[in-house]
């Protein structure tokens, strides 16, 4: 017997829809209780349809998120000593962790016996992406001298952000970091081109700002590094992106997949067969809070779930006491079993793009992409990041998102849990301060600083 599961249902449009929400909300006010009227701007309803989202637009987005299954999860180990980094590493490797982002920042390399510290890791089968503050070349130089097969990982470090934080810009960065990427050219998934949203997400940008400013810097290492004499195929096969991820849900997620879309059409721009980006995602330090800390393992779960439902290749969540003290090994634990349960128990390791198909999701990651992509084109036009950053430009607009923000908290419009409603703990454990890095006072410019939002309220 032939009969349609549905054929006693009637076809039904977003006018149906409607009319019912107006009759469920029984006299309130259908904008004020269901649109959403988002800090970037936007006006965001509440149902979408097919006809909502062009078709040839949506499969441009979905083409954009093709990746490997899953990510890996990668947290920070900092450099102690040779024995005791090496010990600490493949602890941590024994206990669901894929990767690794290695900090040797505050670390003379030409000190370190790179033999001992990687003892029993191989980085064919265990990417490690190295913090160095600036000196890649050692590095290279290093590894290069005992690894003769192809490396996975990369460098953690990103010249202009350090800049647009500390003034400091050697005349000869970019041609290093064009070497740098030429004598890694055989290990083709060790990526050497670094680019951070961090430096504009934790200073208070929103997420059309830091998608527009980090697509203006991806685009300042293109035109640095070609002017430099490096192939612009090798620039973009080198050149992957570290995103922080905010504690507004679908907008993070919207804001990965816009990331992928946009650098499709930048290297579209390019006249290059577009690579798909490689994003590291890292739970945002912005919105942590120092009062009620335990409130941040609830912001570092769903901020994680935002960037792998968003399409992450790789996931940094820190530890939830890290704003007031060191973290111990609990804190720690806690953090890389947040993106193991994520794997093992909600199985989002197991589709490829778990967003594709939501006309909200699509709806708002296309506006917030074309939104992002003016904002950028302003960049340009005024030329590029550089100029853009000694002009104040960019510090101006993060400024007013920051003023807009705190604005919004201190009003009661944006909740957050601990911070402006719902504390318990009233008093910070233990105040720690972070070894500030050396700012170049001459400088004619603002220079950006990390801040967190919740300061204020715990005065």
């Amino acid at each position: 017997m032939n009969f349609s599961l549905f054929s006693e249902f009637s076809p039904s449009d977003k006018n149906a829809w409607v009319q019912q929400a107006l009759k469920d909300l029984k006299g309130k006010d259908y904008d004020k209780t269901l649109l959403w009227n988002t800090p970037e701007g936007f006006v965001v309803e509440p149902y979408y349809t097919d006809q909502e989202v062009e078709e040839t637009q949506l499969t441009r987005l979905q083409v954009a998120q093709q990746k490997k299954l899953g990510w890996l999860n990668q947290p920070v180990v900092t450099y102690e000593s040779e024995r005791a980094t090496n010990g600490a590493m493949l602890v941590v490797l024994q206990k669901g962790v894929d990767a690794l982002t290695l900090d040797l920042r505050h670390t003379d390399l030409e000190t370190i016996e790179f033999t001992k510290l990687l003892y029993g890791i191989k980085l064919s089968d265990t990417p490690i992406f190295f913090q160095t503050n600036g000196q890649n070349t050692a590095l290279i130089r290093a590894l290069q001298t005992f690894i003769a097969y192809q490396m996975k990982g990369g460098l953690a470090d990103d010249g202009l952000a350090r800049w647009m934080t500390t003034g400091q810009l050697s005349e000869t960065y970019f041609a290093k970091l064009a070497a740098v990427a030429t004598a890694t050219n055989a290990s083709p998934s060790f990526k050497t081109i670094c680019v951070s949203s961090h430096v504009f997400h934790n200073a208070g940008a929103n997420a059309v700002q830091e998608l527009a400013f980090a697509l203006a810097s991806a685009v300042t290492y293109a035109d640095k590094l070609t002017d430099a004499g490096l192939d612009v195929d090798a620039v973009f096969s080198k050149l992957y992106f570290s995103v922080s991820i905010g504690t507004n849900y679908f907008m993070e997620i919207a804001k990965l997949r816009a990331l992928r879309f946009l650098w499709q059409r930048v290297q579209t721009g390019w006249g290059i067969q577009p690579k798909i980006a490689y994003v590291h995602a890292q739970t945002s330090t912005f919105y942590d809070a120092a009062i009620t800390p335990n409130t941040n393992l609830l912001r570092a779960t769903t901020e994680a779930m935002s960037a792998v439902i968003g399409g992450c290749d790789a996931l940094t969540v820190h530890a939830y006491d890290a704003t007031f003290r060191t973290p111990d090994e609990f804190s720690e634990r806690i953090a890389r079993n947040i993106s193991i349960l994520l794997k093992e128990e909600s199985y989002l390791d197991r589709t490829l793009d778990p967003a594709a198909g939501s006309y909200f999701l699509e709806n708002l990651t296309q506006q917030l992409a074309e939104a992002a992509w003016s904002l950028f084109l302003e960049v340009e036009e005024k030329g590029g990041l550089l100029v853009a950053f000694e002009q104040d430009f960019i510090q101006n607009k993060i400024e007013q998102n920051v003023t807009d923000t705190l604005a919004a908290l201190q009003q009661g419009t944006r909740v957050m849990v601990g911070v402006n409603k719902f504390r318990v703990d009233e008093q910070v454990p233990v105040k720690y301060t972070p070894t500030p890095e050396a700012v170049d006072e001459a400088v004619s410019f603002k220079l950006l600083h990390p801040q967190r939002i919740a300061q204020t309220f715990e005065q």
